[in-house]
């Protein structure tokens, strides 16, 4: 006889009843399955991008994952030129959300999405609201496509595929763009290459700016324009007061907000404008989004000088 569901549990299936039409026996049989990952705990509790970003910079822009950019971008030119031509994202900031999640689809995660979910949904409680959303997510995604929920495989926080969406994500942003009449972000490429681009537009990108350029700062003022996770507030007018220039030609109407990356002697300061917040929408850290433009940017060069 299987073991009686916690409370917690049970009173989730009793929502997703409610909420969804789920029959209440397939979710009980589906949730007992799952297993609780102490691994998952530990891994979400050490993210890679709490890393100073002297240590988290080499882990994603290093020669490996340029001259596997190079090579996707070759393999898939056409599918990323229709992407761009499509939703205005350029190829190489496309090729390069997949080399930092998941090294051109080397490393899509080895964890049950059904356990990490799970887990992170009624043992984690710093951020048991979202990802019971996730898990509500998941199983309505697996609903709709007659996925096996079982043994769909991600990482340790629930992401699946290709470019790594979250069960929301996937059922909001991910498109089929190989016109097979199905979204497969872990089997198709080209769904994937699509549905980072349509995730991207989709927050906003403005297809032909630029994302940041290098910034100096004097004094202490300047803390006050620092990202916070909100869009990009101030100009370049109102950052100059904050002690914050750059010797880059920018609009001075352009808003703009300031990133502060830690290294070994010191701090380097960037100005990151709309699509670098766009960028954070794929994952909030600020480390994230100046790899993945960091390594677009040497991706492109790369291709572009023939070498690898």
């Amino acid at each position: 006889m299987a073991e009686p569901l916690r409370p917690e549990i049970e009173t989730f299936i009793g929502e997703m009843v409610a909420r969804h039409g789920f029959e209440q026996a397939g979710l009980e049989s589906i949730l007992g399955a799952a297993r609780f990952q102490p691994a998952i705990i530990d891994a979400i509790s050490r993210p890679a991008t709490s890393r100073p970003w002297y240590e988290f910079r080499p882990i994603f822009v290093n020669p490996r994952r340029i001259a596997g950019g190079v090579d996707f971008w070759n393999s898939h030119a056409g599918t990323l030129e229709r992407a761009h031509r499509e939703f205005g994202i350029p190829e190489e900031i496309i090729t390069a959300v997949m080399g930092v999640e998941t090294i051109y689809g080397a490393q899509t995660g080895k964890h049950r999405v059904l356990d990490a979910l799970t887990t992170l949904a009624f043992d984690y409680p710093k951020r048991a609201g979202f990802f019971r959303d996730e898990l509500e997510q998941y199983l309505l995604m697996g609903r709709e496509q007659g996925a096996d929920v079982l043994n769909i495989r991600g990482s340790y926080a629930g992401a699946i595929g290709i470019p790594q969406f979250m069960p929301s994500s996937y059922r909001r942003y991910a498109v089929d763009f190989d016109g097979d009449g199905r979204i497969d972000l872990s089997g198709s490429m080209a769904d994937a290459i699509g549905s980072v681009a349509n995730y991207l537009k989709s927050f906003g990108w403005e297809a032909g700016q630029t994302v940041a350029v290098p910034a100096l700062v004097n004094g202490e003022n300047y803390r006050n324009a620092l990202f916070s996770g909100s869009k990009p507030l101030y100009t370049l007018q109102e950052m100059r007061k904050l002690g914050v220039m750059t010797r880059a030609d920018i609009p001075r109407d352009r808003p703009v907000t300031l990133v502060e990356l830690a290294n070994n002697n010191g701090n380097e300061y960037w100005l990151g404008f709309n699509n670098f917040f766009v960028i954070t929408r794929y994952n909030r850290s600020v480390h994230y989004a100046m790899s993945v433009w960091q390594l677009a940017e040497e991706i492109r060069a790369a291709r572009n000088s023939g070498s690898q």
